[in-house]
C-alpha cells in the first residue's frame, strides 16, 4: 500500500475509534442517568448506575487521547501541503484535549458527593446531591467550551483537505463550515440555552463534514499522485 493511502487509512480509523467513545460519555449516559431539575433522582440513578457513570468518566479521557493520537496522525498526513496550518490544527486539538481532561474532573467531584465520603459528613444529603448536581451542570458547560475548539480545529483541517489534490475538496469546504456550525452552537449554548437542542438538530447536516472525512480517510484513503501527474513539471524543469 502506498504511504500516502496507509496513513489515511490510519487517521481514518483513529477517527472511527471516537465514534465509540463519544456518544457514549456525551449522550447515552447523560441521557440515562441525569434528570434536569432533580439532584435527588439524579444521585440516585448514578449510584446505582454506578459503573456505567465510571465507564463514562473513562470514554471521557480515552476520548481526548485518542482525540490527540489523531491530530498527529492527520498531521503526518497533511503537513505536506502547509506545516503552518497543519500545526495550527494541531494546537487546537491539544487545547481541546487539555479542556476535555480538566472538564472530567467535574463527574469525578460529582460522583464523589453522591457517594458521600467521611469527610462530606458535615453535609446533609441533599446538600451534597445538590453539589453534585451542580458539578454535573459544570460539566455540561465545560462541554460547551470545548466545543469551540471542536470547531476551530476543523477549518485549519478543511483548508488542508481543500489544499492537498489528494482528497475531497468539496469536504474540505464542509469541514470549514462544520467550524462554525460548532462554534455557533458554543455560543448558542453559552447565550441562548433554552434554543441549544433545537439549534443542534438544525445543524445536524453541517456536522455530519466529520463523518464524511472520517469515512473516506477509511475507505478510500488517499489519491495516490500517477507519475503522469508528475510528467508536466519533469518537463519544465528539462526546458529550464
Amino acid at each position: 500500500m502506498h504511504p500516502l493511502k496507509k496513513s489515511a487509512r490510519i487517521a481514518g480509523a483513529i477517527y472511527l475509534s471516537m465514534v465509540i467513545t463519544g456518544p457514549f460519555a456525551l449522550i447515552y449516559v447523560p441521557n440515562k442517568l441525569i434528570m434536569r431539575g432533580n439532584a435527588a433522582a439524579t444521585a440516585d440513578n448514578i449510584l446505582a448506575h454506578e459503573t456505567m457513570f465510571r465507564l463514562a468518566i473513562l470514554a471521557d479521557l480515552v476520548g481526548s487521547v485518542i482525540f490527540i493520537c489523531l491530530g498527529i496522525a492527520l498531521y503526518k498526513l497533511l503537513s505536506g501541503v502547509s506545516k503552518t496550518w497543519a500545526g495550527l490544527m494541531v494546537a487546537f486539538v491539544l487545547v481541546s484535549a487539555a479542556v476535555g481532561f480538566l472538564n472530567t474532573l467535574n463527574n469525578i467531584a460529582a460522583l464523589t458527593l453522591f457517594r458521600g465520603a467521611d469527610f462530606l459528613t458535615v453535609f446533609d444529603k441533599p446538600q451534597r446531591d445538590a453539589l453534585g448536581m451542580l458539578f454535573v451542570r459544570l460539566h455540561s458547560q465545560g462541554i460547551l467550551i470545548d466545543e469551540i475548539f471542536w470547531g476551530l480545529w476543523l477549518f485549519p483541517f478543511g483548508l488542508l483537505v481543500f489544499r492537498s489534490g489528494f482528497l475531497p475538496r468539496f469536504i474540505g469546504v464542509w469541514l470549514m463550515i462544520n467550524c462554525f456550525g460548532y462554534v455557533a452552537l458554543s455560543i448558542m449554548g453559552l447565550f441562548f440555552s433554552a434554543y441549544y437542542e433545537t439549534a443542534f438538530k438544525v445543524a445536524q447536516p453541517v456536522l455530519f463534514g466529520e463523518l464524511a472525512i472520517m469515512l473516506w480517510l477509511l475507505i478510500k484513503g488517499a489519491k495516490v499522485p500517477t507519475p503522469c501527474a508528475l510528467q508536466p513539471a519533469t518537463a519544465d524543469l528539462v526546458s529550464r
